[in-house]
């Protein structure tokens, strides 16, 4: 019986650890979706390239917390304790709490397989949000000592969270819209001078009248140093959400009520310091291309700037994806001088043996919004110096969090402890450090955002009033190419530097150990097969001159 006991110790002891080192990846597992983070930049990651070691930690965690609860339940079966599962103990952890964090955690895990999240999103995306409801419990499980290891992660993806709630308060004022026509449309949106953010720059976009709870991630393919006053994105029309974006954009609209968080990216642009860049996309992944060229138009205009030659290499299934190109010239007036670079485009369409008739082209469309009075500028959360106001977010909200949990220890839980017989429950230790954490976090965040934004409301009603009157509706619908004219110069340019091979794919190889030079960018975005063989051509080791990098945006 002895020997039996001590084993029994040991499978608890075991079941305990393995809780304890799944606590120590949730001290982590907050960082990576922490998206205006100063973290994540001095370690070179980006909220969207983090996001897979959130996943990772999230499945290793989740595994060792299947482990720690089974283990538990059996541990009580083997010693006739199942009552145990039901207590609530007044001074040490609760069980049910622990059980209630472990549903709520499987039911979020369950739906984040991709075979569960590419199928039904909408289920992954409303169920992950359970993750308030398991934090709470899980910290009422675990208690204060050990919630205070994950507290680091948590605090900062509290204030990060919040600022995004306050920012996306804020409807964007959109000026136009277009619509190309292979499915893919242009959004504009009015922003401030000082929001200034690097190509690969991702924002989130919100419609309403389409879903008031969604939040859909594109990226940015304007500059914010040659469009001082305007942010551009491009949207593909693929899933249910776009589609009806697009149908809606089409129905001769005047206005329409969007809110916007971002833009997110990285803090620098790595590829100018390559010698040459081969840029490699598959349809919609040549989005973030675009605002790479766009500045490194911008970066042509500079004094003594050395800038990369630049390959493009586009890979589209059909002709009027073609018009994707389009997306290279502003819609606005601002000069975008292609033939100051040296830009090469192959683009290939992969479907289509020949090119179809002028006459089968589709409507390019343009639409123009009405201003409203309640829409703003698109601007940084905290404005231009916006780490230096994170960083007095962060620093006065934790002072305060640490001096009113002081306060409270010392005139009210150490009285209760050490004067009398009692000790203090458990958790409402937890109730207190939950609470004063919130409060000081909403007490800072908020004073500096509204701070922040009363300066940047003149700026913002300046902009208002500088801007012309502008059609409210439509200012007609022309074939692609025809409304060129105005912009002759871009456009030939564009049109000289763009090759187009029909019925054929691209000999990735062939192009990538050709091409001279001895430092070339290999820069791929699009389906993962295309960035696994592009990966594997650069690795080989046959080439030394190609430095690969992948750019995704699916998880």
């Amino acid at each position: 019986m002895v020997c039996f006991g001590r084993w029994q110790a040991k499978f608890r002891s075991v079941s305990l650890r393995l809780g304890y080192i799944g606590n120590t990846c949730w001290a982590f597992l907050f960082f990576p979706v922490t998206r205006g983070s100063s973290i994540l930049p001095l370690v070179g990651l980006t909220s969207e390239s983090s996001i897979k070691y959130h996943i990772w930690l999230g499945h290793l965690s989740m595994i060792l917390f299947c482990a720690h609860s089974i283990g538990f339940v059996i541990y009580w079966a083997m010693t006739n304790q199942m009552a145990l599962m039901l207590e609530w103990s007044r001074d040490y952890v609760p069980n049910i709490a622990g059980e209630i964090a472990f549903i709520l955690a499987l039911a979020m895990w369950v739906t984040s397989f991709p075979r569960v999240r590419r199928k039904m999103f909408e289920l992954f995306f409303y169920t992950h949000h359970l993750y308030t409801l398991y934090v709470f419990f899980y910290a009422l499980h675990v208690g204060v000592a050990y919630f205070c290891m994950i507290l680091p992660g948590v605090f900062l993806f509290l204030i990060d969270r919040y600022l995004r709630f306050l920012q996306s308060r804020h409807k964007a004022r959109l000026i136009s819209a277009r619509l190309l026509p292979c499915g893919t449309f242009e959004l504009n949106f009015s922003k401030s001078a000082g929001l200034i953010y690097n190509p690969t720059s991702i924002l989130f976009v919100n419609v309403p009248t389409i879903s008031k709870l969604q939040w859909h991630p594109f990226t940015v393919i304007s500059n914010s140093h040659m469009e001082q006053d305007k942010l551009s994105i491009a949207i593909k029309s693929e899933g249910s959400w776009s589609q009806k974006l697009y149908k809606e954009l089409s129905s001769s609209i005047d206005h329409l009520e969007v809110s916007t968080e971002g833009p997110y990216g990285p803090t620098s642009s790595p590829f100018l310091r390559h010698e040459s860049l081969v840029m490699i996309s598959g349809g919609s992944g040549i989005t973030p291309f675009i605002s790479i060229i766009r500045e490194i138009i911008f970066q042509s205009t500079q004094p003594n700037c050395r800038i990369p030659r630049v390959l493009l290499i586009s890979c589209f299934k059909n002709s009027s994806d073609l018009t994707m190109l389009d997306l290279f010239l502003p819609i606005s007036d601002t000069s975008s001088d292609i033939s100051q670079i040296q830009l090469q485009i192959e683009a290939y369409v992969t479907r289509e043996k020949e090119q179809p008739l002028d006459d089968t082209q589709k409507l390019l469309q343009t639409i123009w919004f009405k201003p409203s009075p309640s829409d703003s500028p698109i601007s940084a959360a905290l404005g231009p110096n916006s780490w230096l106001w994170l960083g007095a977010i962060i620093s006065s909200s934790l002072v305060m969090f640490l001096l009113f949990l002081g306060i409270l220890t010392r005139f009210y839980i150490y009285p209760i402890d050490h004067n009398t017989n009692k000790i203090y429950n458990f958790t409402s230790r937890t109730l207190w450090d939950i609470f004063f954490v919130c409060v000081c976090i909403f007490i800072a965040t908020s004073a500096i955002f509204l701070w922040q934004t009363r300066q940047n409301t003149f700026e913002g009603g300046q902009i208002q009033k500088m801007e012309v009157p502008t059609p409210t509706t439509s200012p007609g619908s022309w074939l692609y190419g025809a409304d060129r004219e105005l912009e002759s110069l871009p456009y030939q340019s564009l049109v000289r530097a763009t090759k187009v091979h029909f019925g054929m794919r691209p000999d990735l190889k062939r192009i990538l150990f050709e091409y001279k030079g001895s430092d070339v960018g290999v820069l791929v975005c699009g389906p993962r097969k295309m960035r696994h063989e592009v990966a594997r051509i650069c690795s080989s080791g046959l080439a030394k001159n190609l430095h690969f990098e992948s750019i995704s945006f699916s998880w």
